[in-house]
């Protein structure tokens, strides 16, 4: 992953580092508190010798000293010094083992001082002890270097400096602590959120589908919290980011190099994904460029187009399929434009035979001739083959995929279930994209332009579709029934 995309992470998962971050410090901070403060005490010995007064003498006795210094260190800690203490004190609840525990002898290197500290809960008795351990150390260092027959040993140990109690406590340390679950939080967070990013495998970006796939991101839709209330967004409002979105992507379309095809299937992976809500609004928006459009909804197990555009959908393709209805009499005109409308009709018990017969074929053939570009509505690739049995037939697929719910796999999964028909995927469309946030993509235009709220100008002129008209209450709904707009053109239902 590059630079970018460890920001991008961090920016996306900003929440669970920072909650991470103060779980960290929140186990810090309890820690701390539940510990018993300890108190530090240190106290000084001078180790020298009692040699004679010639400078040979003192260094031979100076570097006696030096030697024996390390063992003194070591001597501190044994019983002979400790229970001396332990009677003194009279702590009678502490063992020369445990004793041994509280206090430590350090010397630094080429010196003849020997440092005592002692750690203590009570401060008063952290430097008693470590007073008294000093006392004891001379004493017992004098006696086990007095050699037989002599009265004076040849080392002294001088106590230069006695141990006080100290004011703080030098455990817990409460800001080391802190800090330090600081960061163990937050290494932890960051581990989290890109452990997170690496399991997550939801597309969610442009980038995410050219992981998966080389065909073309012809385009992206941007999220609207209310398309469920207004699907049909280039009548209900043609200004809007989503709408400019739309025409963005018949314009891609327009482009492709489909070998002169003009029939288009568009599926998705799985349910819920804005594949009919694109279907109806490219045609619009197909219509709206001068296209004679012809939109089918061969979704045949939960048809949506005639909801979302408000016409009968009770009669249509179904009823053409078995011979029941002239295409003429059930394909409707809608909004004023060159764009017809063949619903699905009613619900077969057999919809993958049905779109996949000879009458089927015979159909789009009609309706491809007499259009310039026919779109059909169908059900998602992974749950049945009804989507792949038409792509089969048609000039390509447009795989809508919808931004954080369809996985990798999923499309995937998709693709390959067109590539084992022999289908040409014509393009992938990324829809449900949000506008804000690490995922979001950009809309409108640079140099402070831009269409509805997402862009920089307030007022953009925008062609209203034909037919169309807009009040203060809303858009009016175009009537199914109404004939276009072109006097004495003929449908394409009349020439099939």
């Amino acid at each position: 992953m590059e630079l970018s995309d460890y920001i991008r992470i961090l920016r996306k998962n900003w929440l669970v580092i920072v909650a991470i971050t103060l779980v960290g410090i929140g186990a810090a901070a309890a820690w701390s508190l539940t510990r018993t403060p300890e108190y530090e005490a240190s106290s000084q010995v001078f180790v020298s010798s009692q040699a004679g007064g010639s400078i040979s003498e003192l260094q031979q006795g100076s570097s006696f000293s030096q030697a024996r210094v390390q063992t003194y260190v070591n001597l501190v800690n044994t019983p002979i010094v400790l229970n001396p203490v332990i009677s003194y004190l009279g702590v009678d609840d502490l063992s020369a083992a445990s004793l041994a525990g509280q206090v430590s002898a350090s010397s630094p290197l080429n010196t003849t001082m020997i440092e005592i500290s002692v750690t203590d809960t009570d401060p008063v008795r952290a430097a008693d002890i470590a007073n008294a351990v000093g006392a004891s150390l001379t004493s017992t260092v004098a006696e086990l270097e007095t050699l037989p027959g002599t009265t004076e040993s040849p080392i002294k140990l001088t106590r230069v400096k006695d141990a006080l109690a100290p004011f703080a406590p030098v455990s817990p340390n409460v800001p080391l602590n802190l800090a330090l679950g600081a960061l163990v939080g937050l290494a932890l967070g960051i581990g989290v959120a890109v452990l997170r990013t690496v399991l997550d495998t939801r597309i969610r970006s442009t980038r995410d589908v050219e992981l998966v796939t080389d065909k073309p991101l012809i385009g992206t839709i941007p999220f609207d919290p209310k398309a469920k209330e207004r699907p049909v967004i280039l009548q209900a409002d043609p200004q809007n980011v989503r709408s400019e979105a739309f025409r963005a992507l018949r314009t891609n379309l327009q482009f492709l190099d489909m070998d002169g095809g003009k029939t288009f299937v568009v599926t998705s992976s799985v349910p819920s994904e804005g594949k009919s809500t694109t279907s109806v609004n490219l045609a619009i928006a197909l219509a709206d460029a001068g296209k004679r459009v012809v939109l089918v909804d061969a979704d045949l197990r939960k048809p949506k187009v005639a909801e979302y555009l408000q016409i009968e959908g009770g009669v249509g393709l179904t009823d053409v399929l078995i011979g029941r209805a002239r295409l003429a009499d059930v394909m409707l005109p809608w909004g004023g434009r060159s764009l017809y409308v063949l619903p699905a009709g009613k619900i077969p018990p057999n919809p993958s035979e049905l779109l996949g017969s000879a009458q089927m074929q015979q159909l789009l053939s009609a309706l491809a001739h007499d259009a310039d570009i026919v779109i059909l509505d169908t059900p998602p690739l992974l749950p049945v083959t009804d989507g792949a049995l038409l792509a089969k037939r048609t000039s390509g697929a447009i795989v809508v995929v919808a931004a954080g719910a369809t996985t990798r796999h999923q499309l995937e999964s998709a693709i390959e279930a067109l590539d084992t028909v022999d289908a040409r995927v014509a393009g992938v469309v990324l829809t449900m994209v949000p506008t804000k946030g690490p995922d979001a993509y950009g809309y409108g235009y640079g140099y402070g332009y831009g269409y509805g709220p997402y862009g920089g100008v307030s007022e953009v002129s925008v062609a209203k579709p034909k037919g169309s008209t807009r009040s203060a209450k809303g858009p009016r709904t175009a009537r199914a029934g109404r004939a276009p707009e072109a006097a004495g053109s003929a449908t394409p239902a009349d020439r099939a």
